[in-house]
């Protein structure tokens, strides 16, 4: 009978060890299940976190971007048109005074016109900056063609491209953005990159935009902390968003760089 009860007792006792083991089993999967959520949830709101402050960086750079662009274009206006306007005043005064003699009036007569043509070309060329008009009329490859020629014409720089682009494949405000992108591409080549010769193609496959460009300028390092986006390459990875495009950057030092967008 002691027997019996003994062993008894030994199954209850398995049983019960047995019940504790599997609670403590339990309890762990529950805590590794919690941290683990916990953990993801924490890299979750990291990455939102690190979206959302990307996305007010662009923000940031396309209004600093706007404000500087006002800004010279205010200047533009203050000393090329209101300083030329001013001058056309005082000689249209002279004109009106009377007390001139006929080789005076010539003159004065003559200032006016070249200083009125002279004001009407850099008012063309605000309205140019703002606008191109070739890219109004005739759309995206045009204006780039004009814009490429415009630059091989100097000879310092030369650009070579490829476009195969159907006109209104992108609507006139997204044209825009694409162009303001490649005038900021060539910017950075020349000005940092000191390169001389620029490549651009752009084509349509597949109802997908491909622009690549690529420059034998001097490169940069991604991957070292030096290299920080200024604000031009913020304000080309602002017009990419806008247009709902991927933008992929490949450089190393001296070997030039190349930019592939996909819209």
């Amino acid at each position: 009978m002691e027997e019996l009860f003994s062993k008894d007792n030994q199954v209850i006792t398995i049983v019960i060890i047995g019940v504790i083991l599997l609670l403590l089993m339990a309890v762990s999967l529950l805590l590794f299940f919690f941290f683990s959520r916990k953990k993801i949830i924490e890299k979750e709101l990291e990455k939102k976190s690190a979206e959302i402050e990307h996305q007010k960086e662009l923000i940031h750079a396309t209004i600093l971007t706007q404000e500087i662009e006002r800004k010279r274009i205010a200047q533009d206006l203050h000393d090329d048109i209101s300083s030329k306007l001013n001058v056309i005043h005082l000689n249209s005064n002279l004109l009106l005074e009377g007390d001139l003699s006929k080789k005076e009036y010539l003159e004065v007569n003559n200032s006016i016109i070249d200083i009125t043509n002279r004001a009407l070309q850099s008012a063309r060329k605000i309205a140019h900056d703002l606008l191109p008009p070739i890219l109004e009329k005739f759309g995206l490859q045009s204006a780039i063609e004009e814009l490429a020629d415009d630059f091989n014409t100097s000879k310092k720089t030369l650009i070579s491209y490829t476009l195969k682009y159907h006109k209104n494949y992108l609507n006139k405000t997204q044209e825009l953005h694409l162009f303001r992108v490649l005038q900021e591409l060539i910017n950075n080549s020349i000005r940092h990159g000191k390169a001389k010769n620029i490549n651009l193609v752009l084509e349509i496959d597949n109802s997908k935009l491909h622009f690549k460009y690529s420059d034998d300028g001097i490169g940069f390092d991604l991957k070292r902390s030096k290299f920080q986006k200024g604000l031009g390459m913020k304000n080309i990875e602002s017009r990419v968003e806008l247009l709902n495009g991927t933008l992929k950057i490949k450089s190393t030092v001296k070997s030039g760089a190349t930019f592939t967008i996909n819209i």
